[in-house]
């Protein structure tokens, strides 16, 4: 049986549960043990997970059989007697080999003073005074309330908590003189080193006389005993417990205070009828009136803060703010444990029932949670703040938003997104300006414990309407927080919301919230695309550089400054064209108008003058090197109109007056003169008849769809005569910027039939003025061909006025002239098809 009692914990409740037993606890590390009696076990509730302790006494133990009353008798007094200074009795499981009984987490008096970490004097004398003091207090109960005799009162029957709190335990043989089962009178010997802690009358006639004296002589005794005990503990025990019991001497007071060696002396009084009673002792120590050898449990700090909790409630306004004053002040002197366990789970039930301001609460709170170890912090400290958020006090949600800090980093996750956030989000819309603003803040610490859900769609709903509250200072800090959100927003999110946010925020009448504004671009600077910095980004802040406050003003210059050095960066990296390898490197040199400057202007006159030279390069392009030495011509000649339709309308001039008329136009043959009524007919069906094409038999060449014939018609025989045109004039009577748009608008459609003129060739004239004429093969391309101008050719020639029938008559016969073409050209395909194939 002694190698199961070394097997440990896990043995033992294995051992127990093959017997049959239902746990409901598990036990943990031994803690400690008494030679016959109880053996004391960390364990852990099994339906909670509550740190618990459990006594076990073994009844099958051959040094036990003799004490199995005194375990019973402890088990059932335990279960009756129930007291706040007493240990606390949870639960019992009683088999035929064991009786376990579970009790809360608690550790041996003895065991605590020899473990206890160094402490200055005063803070230890007030640590001792308020065990005793509780002690006194369980005593005074069992005494006079149950009216019974203790009899067990030693360090090794007094308990620990984790609060430091002290309670009475031991009631092995704690005994009511009326009571037929009492073993304190019979049995009281069999208890371990009885005697050592036993009253002198039971040392002479022995336990029985306990029945006859006082209820409280022995425990009184006793008590005197555990004061030597705890404020000596190196010492040895008093000569008073040896006989004949002289009374203690001054010079043995060792560490006992001056205050209480009076009441110490009377507790140890030989005569069990003149001994203080434990009563007597706590009513002596709770004096109001600190005096000699009186109020030493009144004016201790910790028997004061203990009161003052345990009567919060039904405590004045002015007896709770005083009591509070005093946990502010003193809170880093408290004993670690008593802080963690004792003042803050009363402080939490204050505030959660009622009965105090949360304003000087939740910072105490807060305070001595310092004080708690890591792995019950939550438990402790957070939960019961968490709870809180589902209070509608306005007071409470401050308190809680304002001390936001201390606590934020260490909620977790889950717990924020399914208790407090729910609760936190009405916060937004109360009709309170001072809650809005504060839980506007309050997002700035909590957004790290916020899903992508709640970031990217309930948050930004929130904001959205936040940016049009009345008060200034929540529209500031709203887009301060939207400035902080935004690295963390999803991407589509950032492209929709931060700009809108932010221009919205520099359209604010309030000058900060335009500060805000710009700053909170700056801010976010890395969650633009370079687009939407060139597009959307600076186009809003530039107004913001002539805002009527300075201090905008500059912040903007700022912000611009940063964006454009993001754009000139990227821009760095981009090629130097668009254009890929095969499309021509001087394809934007070649086209006509494009800017060829190669150097950046940095001044309003360079960009002038570089603009200037610009159009002008660009104009003399498309002229011949002999064209730009020419001189305008400064005489002028009427112009006569030719068709108001065209949208730039040519003035012909002839040869000569006396050219002869134009009579037709034929197949591979050119006249030597152009009459002026053919020219001026051709120029206004091209312009007043745009449908013609489709109508006659040119349709059908087309349809053919071989353009290879059109492009081997016959070459132009013998030079064609080119009338000339007015100096000063181009090809079509305009400018050359006309004449050059003209042609840049006919290479749009090569499959224009409209005919078109232009200038080939060497040029003779001072300027180039030059009028088309037509061969049979070039009316019928897209490209006309011009001929060049006679060298006598000296004089220009006025355009005659021509009727209707006229027209009509020269328009039929150039039809004619037309079809005819055609079907020689269709008859040439012919022949060389079949001489290909001959």
């Amino acid at each position: 049986m002694e190698y199961l009692r070394n097997l440990g914990s896990a043995a033992v409740s294995t051992l127990v549960q093959k017997s049959g037993i239902n746990l409901p606890f598990t036990l943990g590390v031994k803690v400690s043990s008494c030679e016959t009696l109880w053996t004391l076990y960390d364990a852990t509730k099994r339906d909670d997970g509550t740190p618990v302790s459990v006594f076990e006494y073994d009844l099958v133990h051959p040094l036990n059989k003799s004490t199995v009353p005194l375990a019973r008798n402890a088990l059932r007094k335990l279960r009756t007697i129930r007291h706040p200074d007493i240990l606390k009795f949870m639960d019992v499981v009683e088999s035929d080999s064991a009786i376990f009984i579970m009790t809360e987490r608690v550790r041996s008096l003895q065991t605590a003073l020899q473990a206890m970490p160094p402490r200055a004097p005063q803070e230890r004398e007030e640590w001792l005074l308020w065990g005793l003091h509780r002690v006194s207090v369980a005593l005074a109960f069992i005494n006079d309330s149950a009216s019974s005799t203790h009899g067990n009162v030693r360090p090794k029957s007094i308990f620990i908590t984790p609060s430091g709190e002290w309670k009475l335990g031991g009631f092995e043989i704690l005994s009511c003189p009326k009571d037929d089962l009492a073993v304190l009178y019979t049995m009281g010997g069999l208890l371990p080193e009885a005697m050592s802690y036993a009253s002198p009358e039971v040392k002479k006639s022995g336990w029985s006389a306990l029945k006859d004296g006082p209820i409280h002589a022995a425990d009184s005794y006793a008590l005197g005993l555990l004061l030597h005990a705890t404020f000596n503990p190196t010492d040895p025990s008093p000569a008073t417990v040896q006989p004949p019991h002289p009374p203690p001497q001054p010079s043995s007071r060792g560490a006992i205070p001056q205050s209480v060696f009076p009441s110490f002396r009377k507790l140890l009084n030989p005569n069990p009828k003149t001994r203080m009673s434990p009563k007597v002792f706590l009513g002596i120590g709770m004096a109001e009136t600190v005096g000699e050898g009186s109020g030493f449990f009144s004016d201790n700090r910790l028997v004061k803060v203990c009161g003052g909790l345990d009567h919060f409630s039904l405590s004045s306004e002015s007896e709770k703010g005083s009591l509070i004053r005093m946990l502010k002040d003193s809170a880093s002197s408290f004993p670690p444990e008593f802080a963690a366990f004792r003042i803050l789970p009363s402080l939490v039930s204050a505030l959660e029932f009622g009965g105090a301001s949360a304003t000087s609460i939740v910072p105490l709170i807060l305070q001595f949670g310092k004080n708690v170890p890591p792995e019950d912090y939550s438990r402790t400290v957070l939960m019961p703040l968490v709870k809180l958020y589902a209070n509608p006090d306005r007071g409470m949600r401050m308190a809680l938003l304002d001390n936001l800090p201390e606590y934020a980093d260490k909620l977790e996750k889950k717990v924020f997104v399914d208790q407090v956030w729910p609760h936190l989000q009405t916060g937004f819309s109360d009709t309170v300006a001072v809650i809005r603003e504060a839980t506007v803040r309050a997002m700035v610490l909590l957004s790290s414990k916020l899903n992508d859900r709640i970031l990217n769609n309930d948050l930004l709903r929130h904001l959205a309407r936040m940016q049009n509250d009345p008060e200034a200072s929540i529209r500031t800090n709203t887009c301060i927080l939207i400035g902080r959100l935004g690295p963390s927003l999803g991407y589509n999110t950032k492209r929709k919301v931060l700009v809108p946010a932010f221009s919205r925020a520099l359209k604010d009448p309030f000058v900060h919230a335009r500060v805000a504004g710009l700053m909170a671009f700056m801010a976010t600077s890395d969650c633009y695309d370079v687009e939407d910095v060139a597009g959307k980004v600076i186009p809003n802040i530039a107004g913001a550089t002539l805002d009527k406050e300075k201090k905008v003003r500059d912040q903007a210059f700022k912000a611009v400054e940063l964006f454009v050095k993001k754009l000139e960066a990227h821009a760095a990296t981009m090629p130097e064209t668009a254009f890929t390898e095969g499309e021509g490197t001087n394809a934007l040199e070649s086209m006509p108008g494009s800017f060829s400057q190669t150097s950046i202007v940095s001044s309003a006159t360079g960009a002038a003058g570089t603009l200037a030279s610009w159009a002008i390069t660009s104009i003399g392009r498309k002229l011949a090197p002999s064209d730009l030495q020419s001189t305008i011509s400064s005489s002028a000649e009427p112009l006569v109109a030719i068709s108001s339709a065209a949208s730039a309308a040519p003035t012909i001039t002839s040869n000569s007056p006396g050219s002869p008329q134009l009579k037709g136009l034929q197949l591979g043959k050119n006249k030597a003169n152009i009459d002026s009524i053919a020219a001026q007919v051709f120029i206004e069906s091209s312009t007043e008849d745009n449908g013609s094409w489709a109508n006659d038999t040119s349709h059908d060449y087309f349809a053919d769809g071989d353009w290879g014939a059109f492009e081997s018609a016959p070459p132009i025989v013998g030079p064609v005569p080119k009338p000339a045109v007015k100096p000063g004039i181009g090809r079509l009577g305009l400018c050359p910027l006309a004449d050059e748009y003209q042609q840049r608008k006919e290479s749009v459609n090569p499959r224009s039939m409209t005919p078109q003129l232009e200038t080939r060739g060497k040029r003779t004239s001072s300027i180039a003025p030059s009028v088309v004429a037509f061969s049979p093969a070039s009316s019928a391309r897209s490209t006309p061909i011009p001929s060049p101008l006679p060298a006598d050719s000296e004089k220009e020639r006025t355009i005659k006025p021509i009727s209707k029938e006229e027209k009509a008559a020269e328009m039929a016969r150039r039809k004619e002239e037309r079809r005819l073409r055609i079907e020689k050209l269709k008859e040439q395909k012919k022949n060389a098809a079949a001489a290909a194939g001959s």
